[in-house]
């Protein structure tokens, strides 16, 4: 078997991953990525690509009177019984550094989001500064590489282009048929990403999680930090002799063959979770395990590698949290080839004349508030029935406005989803129910007390509409609440919602900086997790936007700085200094 010797080993290319390595490399380490799919980026890459960031120097532009002690008690007050002081502490103190040491090392930039905390009423909470946004990027900065960058999400794309709710350009498509303005910046960009498309088979300016995939490959490639692809870890490797001594290295295949690569300080465990492990999901998600369905859009390689790996030498995982996934309701896609597509329903809950009711026709939640509330909301809900699902209902204005999940707004024709069946319609709220299996009465029910509180503005049974998030992804020119309108214009229109996730919360348990732990509590040498591999700061809970990858971030900066002795009394043995080994 092949031997290769480097400083680090990273198992896992998303952003807690990638983040380690240009960290530890610009420290003057050696450090390899090894990926076991085809492309680089993780679930990063299909993501939003917000970052919670407390004290970032973006946000003290909009919100100067934020503290850190505030972002501390809001932390305390949202995780509850999870509250893991430590770790909390080790994230506040980092976060704002590791902004700028990112934007000022390297081709990661970000520029700064409106966005509120999910629940900015609760103390501590704010209403706007803490969450930022990676810049868009120019993917031919990565060369012949950018084949290998994971394309977005196929599903939240339109004809390529993604979207998520930080992007500017989505109130410009909203309003296209509205505003002249709209419109020619909507010709605009629909001309140049065709341009794109024909010349280089996709589109090279991307946005959110793809841009900050893209930037922190182009770091590490540039770094001269190789990315191996295709390139699956098979086992860990410990001293010879010690079955439970020092991890040395994995063994990873690669080019179809098996190469040891032996590390002189450690390996990182950044493999995306567990969403796709059946076997863990099937203990961990209560909806599975009264019989119901679930559909994960994360990336399918999400099996749980680095939760296995780290178990092998006695590293502890732990289902311990209220939800042990990032919860978001999600449809299914019949796509035209046959394949099934999984549209994680982001924007159009919050949104004026669209509500959401079991099969019992009743409403069940705020509608406006956070996809993982929600998905609470109706695992709960639905909690000792066979199924967890839900169903989305608009009439005929909201739809030709907004859209339905995978179904865009007019001028976009939507006949070929009503023949697939993702679509129901009904002339009447009866028929709409009878398509869907939903009891009749209770929708009609509903809709009609609905009605009379929303011609109104209000919605006195769950308060939509009363706090800056619910208002930040609804429809400001509607008005008195912009997440509030009557469905009176038929015929009517849903779509069914399952139960999805956006990333797993559990994981491995480790010190704040990452290092794995046994069930004991000691540290196993030479082994380190990040990213969704280790457990969440936030204790299985969504306080806002980015609370997966602002931590990711920030660790993978605090755990590079670790393995290579910044900050500490004096470089481990072996280590040249930042610009020295740099350089070679």
């Amino acid at each position: 078997m092949e031997r290769i010797e480097t400083d680090l080993l990273v198992i896992g290319s998303g952003c807690g991953g990638l983040s380690t390595a240009v960290t530890a490399r610009k420290a003057g380490l050696e450090v390899i990525v090894a990926e076991k799919e085809p492309v680089f980026g993780g679930t990063t890459a299909f993501s939003g690509g917000v970052l919670w960031i407390p004290g970032n120097r973006h946000g003290r532009a909009h919100n100067p009177g934020d503290t850190r002690e505030a972002a501390r008690q809001y932390l305390r007050n949202e995780t509850g019984e999870g509250f893991d002081a430590a770790a909390v502490d080790a994230f506040l103190d980092a976060a704002p550094a590791a902004v700028e040491w990112f934007e000022r090392e390297t081709e990661v930039r970000f520029v700064p989001t409106l966005y509120p905390d999910y629940h900015p009423t609760v103390p501590g909470g704010v209403d706007i500064g803490r969450s930022i946004l990676a810049a868009p990027y120019d993917i031919r900065g990565l060369g012949a590489d950018m084949a290998r960058l994971r394309p977005p999400l196929q599903t939240i794309t339109f004809i390529g282009m993604m979207f998520n709710s930080s992007n500017a350009d989505l109130k410009h498509f909203f309003n296209a048929t509205k505003s002249l303005t709209s419109f020619v910046y909507v010709a605009r960009r629909l001309a140049t990403h065709v341009q794109e498309l024909v010349r280089y088979g996709k589109g090279i300016q991307v946005t959110s999680g793809n841009a900050l995939a893209a930037r922190l490959a182009r770091s590490a490639l540039a770094a001269g930090v190789p990315i191996w692809t295709e390139a699956p870890a098979l086992k860990l490797v410990q001293q010879a002799g010690s079955p439970s001594g020092p991890v040395v290295g994995a063994v990873i295949r690669r080019n179809g063959q098996e190469v040891e690569v032996r590390t002189r300080r450690g390996v990182v465990l950044a493999c995306g979770g567990f969403p796709h492990d059946a076997r863990r999901i099937a203990q961990a998600y209560p909806h599975l395990r009264s019989g119901g369905e679930h559909l994960s859009p994360v990336p399918t390689g999400n099996t749980g590698d680095g939760i296995a790996l780290a178990e092998s030498v006695g590293g502890q995982f732990d289902l311990r949290f209220p939800s042990a996934s990032a919860w978001m309701p999600v449809s299914r896609v019949e796509n035209s080839d046959g394949s099934v597509g999984v549209f994680p329903h982001l924007l159009d809950r919050y949104k004026p004349g669209v509500i959401g009711v079991l099969r019992n026709g009743r409403r069940f939640c705020n509608e406006s508030e956070s996809y993982h509330d929600v998905g609470a909301a109706m695992v709960e809900a639905c909690r000792g029935q066979p199924e967890t699902a839900a169903w989305l209902v608009c009439d005929a204005t909201a739809l030709a406005k907004y859209g339905l999940g995978y179904v865009k707004p007019a001028p976009v024709p939507h006949g070929r989803f009503l023949r697939n069946g993702y679509l129901k319609q009904g002339a009447t709220l009866a028929e709409l129910a009878a398509a869907c299996g939903i009891d009749a009465a209770g929708l009609e029910r509903t809709v009609r007390e609905y009605n009379v509180h929303a011609a109104k503005g209000e919605d006195p049974a769950f308060g939509r509409g009363r706090t800056a998030f619910n208002r930040y992804l609804a429809d400001p020119t509607n008005q008195p609440n912009p997440c509030v309108a009557p469905l009176a214009q038929g015929p009517y229109y849903a779509v069914k919602l399952l139960m999805g996730d956006l990333g797993t919360f559990d994981g491995l348990r480790t010190s704040p900086v990452g290092e794995v732990l046994t069930a004991a509590g000691t540290a196993i040498p030479g082994l380190y997790a990040v990213g969704n591999d280790r457990a969440s700061l936030m204790g299985g809970n969504y306080p806002a936007a980015g609370i997966t990858l602002g931590p990711n971030l920030v660790f993978g900066w605090l755990l590079g700085r670790h393995v290579a002795g910044v900050g500490q009394a004096g470089n481990q043995a072996g280590s040249a200094p930042q610009e020295q080994r740099h350089a070679a």
